[in-house]
Protein backbone atom coordinates (compact mmCIF):
# COMPACT_ATOMS: atom_id res chain seq x y z
CA UNK A 1 0.00 0.00 0.00
CA UNK A 2 1.48 3.15 -0.94
CA UNK A 3 0.44 6.56 1.27
CA UNK A 4 0.71 9.90 -0.15
CA UNK A 5 0.06 13.33 1.02
CA UNK A 6 -1.49 16.05 -1.15
CA UNK A 7 -2.13 19.47 -0.38
CA UNK A 8 -4.20 22.28 -2.18
CA UNK A 9 -4.57 25.45 -2.36
CA UNK A 10 -7.78 27.47 -3.55
CA UNK A 11 -8.18 31.02 -4.04
CA UNK A 12 -9.47 32.53 -1.35
CA UNK A 13 -12.19 34.74 -3.25
CA UNK A 14 -14.11 31.68 -4.10
CA UNK A 15 -17.61 31.32 -2.95
CA UNK A 16 -18.16 27.89 -0.48
CA UNK A 17 -20.24 25.92 -3.37
CA UNK A 18 -17.79 26.90 -5.90
CA UNK A 19 -14.67 25.30 -3.29
CA UNK A 20 -17.40 22.30 -2.76
CA UNK A 21 -17.79 21.92 -6.53
CA UNK A 22 -13.70 22.02 -7.34
CA UNK A 23 -13.22 19.36 -4.05
CA UNK A 24 -15.98 17.03 -5.26
CA UNK A 25 -13.95 17.38 -9.20
CA UNK A 26 -10.87 16.48 -7.89
CA UNK A 27 -11.98 13.56 -5.88
CA UNK A 28 -13.37 12.16 -9.38
CA UNK A 29 -9.72 12.21 -10.56
CA UNK A 30 -9.17 10.30 -7.63
CA UNK A 31 -11.71 7.36 -8.58
CA UNK A 32 -9.23 4.14 -7.16
CA UNK A 33 -7.50 5.96 -4.70
CA UNK A 34 -8.92 6.07 -0.92
CA UNK A 35 -9.02 9.39 0.65
CA UNK A 36 -7.39 8.55 4.62
CA UNK A 37 -7.93 12.15 6.35
CA UNK A 38 -9.04 15.10 5.56
CA UNK A 39 -8.62 18.09 6.71
CA UNK A 40 -9.41 21.92 5.79
CA UNK A 41 -6.60 24.06 7.33
CA UNK A 42 -8.33 27.41 6.52
CA UNK A 43 -7.14 30.28 4.73
CA UNK A 44 -3.51 31.06 4.95
CA UNK A 45 -1.45 34.54 4.18
CA UNK A 46 0.86 33.21 1.00
CA UNK A 47 4.93 33.23 1.53
CA UNK A 48 4.70 35.35 -1.75
CA UNK A 49 1.89 36.28 -4.12
CA UNK A 50 0.81 33.55 -6.78
CA UNK A 51 -0.65 34.94 -9.78
CA UNK A 52 -2.02 38.08 -7.95
CA UNK A 53 -2.87 36.40 -4.50
CA UNK A 54 -1.47 36.90 -1.05
CA UNK A 55 -3.31 34.38 0.71
CA UNK A 56 -5.26 31.10 -0.15
CA UNK A 57 -7.35 28.33 1.21
CA UNK A 58 -5.04 25.56 2.14
CA UNK A 59 -6.67 21.29 1.96
CA UNK A 60 -4.69 18.75 3.09
CA UNK A 61 -4.95 15.27 2.28
CA UNK A 62 -3.94 11.76 2.99
CA UNK A 63 -4.16 8.93 0.27
CA UNK A 64 -3.48 5.57 0.02
CA UNK A 65 -3.66 3.65 -3.36
CA UNK A 66 -2.45 0.25 -4.32
CA UNK A 67 -1.53 1.22 -7.80
CA UNK A 68 -0.60 5.00 -7.08
CA UNK A 69 -1.30 8.47 -8.29
CA UNK A 70 -3.92 8.20 -11.11
CA UNK A 71 -1.45 9.38 -14.68
CA UNK A 72 -2.06 12.78 -15.07
CA UNK A 73 -3.87 13.56 -12.04
CA UNK A 74 -1.62 17.00 -11.87
CA UNK A 75 -1.83 17.80 -14.91
CA UNK A 76 -5.64 17.89 -14.84
CA UNK A 77 -5.07 20.42 -11.25
CA UNK A 78 -2.87 22.72 -13.30
CA UNK A 79 -5.01 23.36 -15.60
CA UNK A 80 -7.45 24.83 -13.08
CA UNK A 81 -7.19 27.95 -12.71
CA UNK A 82 -8.95 28.44 -9.37
CA UNK A 83 -5.84 26.19 -7.80
CA UNK A 84 -3.53 28.27 -7.38
CA UNK A 85 -0.63 25.59 -5.98
CA UNK A 86 -0.74 21.24 -5.05
CA UNK A 87 1.62 19.70 -3.68
CA UNK A 88 1.76 14.89 -3.84
CA UNK A 89 4.47 13.60 -1.93
CA UNK A 90 4.87 9.57 -1.41
CA UNK A 91 5.34 9.12 2.28
CA UNK A 92 5.71 5.27 2.24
Amino acid sequence: MRTYEFVMVLRPSLKDADKKKILDTVKGFLKDVKIAKEDDWGQKPLAYTIQKEIAGHYYFWQLESETGVPAGFEQRLIHNDNIIRHLVLRTK
